[in-house]
C-alpha cells in the first residue's frame, strides 16, 4: 500500500492562499518580468511569503491581483495608479460580497414588480 498523504497537503493544492509559485513561474504564468512582480511588492499591492531560503513565494490570488495589475499597466496605466486601482477593486469586491452575507437570501415577492 502507498502511504496516506497528509490531508493538510491535499488542502493546500485547493487553498489560493498556499504559497506556492517562485517568482519565475508567477512571472511566466501571468506574462510579466520578476521586476514587475517585485514593483508591485513594492507599491505594496502584494506580499510575497517568503520560503526558509529567503525566495518570494506567490498564491493563487496574489497572481489574480498581479495579472489584474499588469492588464492595467499594459493599457498604459502608471504602475502606482494600478496598483491603486487595484486595491480599490479588491475593497469594493469585498464590500460588496459582506453586504450580500449580511443580507441574507432574499424572499420571493408576490406580485411586486
Amino acid at each position: 500500500m502507498p502511504p496516506e498523504t497528509p490531508p493538510h497537503a491535499n488542502d493546500r493544492l485547493d487553498d489560493d492562499d498556499y504559497p506556492a509559485y517562485t517568482m519565475g513561474r508567477a512571472a511566466e504564468m501571468i506574462g510579466a518580468t520578476p521586476g514587475f512582480l517585485r514593483a508591485i511588492g513594492e507599491a505594496r499591492l502584494i506580499t510575497p511569503l517568503r520560503s526558509e531560503g529567503g525566495h518570494r513565494r506567490y498564491s493563487r490570488y496574489q497572481l489574480r491581483i498581479a495579472a489584474r495589475a499588469r492588464e492595467l499597466v499594459d493599457g498604459g496605466t502608471p504602475i502606482e495608479s494600478a496598483c491603486r486601482i487595484v486595491i480599490l477593486e479588491d475593497q469594493l469586491e469585498e464590500a460588496l460580497r459582506l453586504n450580500e452575507e449580511l443580507r441574507g437570501p432574499t424572499p420571493a415577492r408576490d406580485g411586486d414588480g
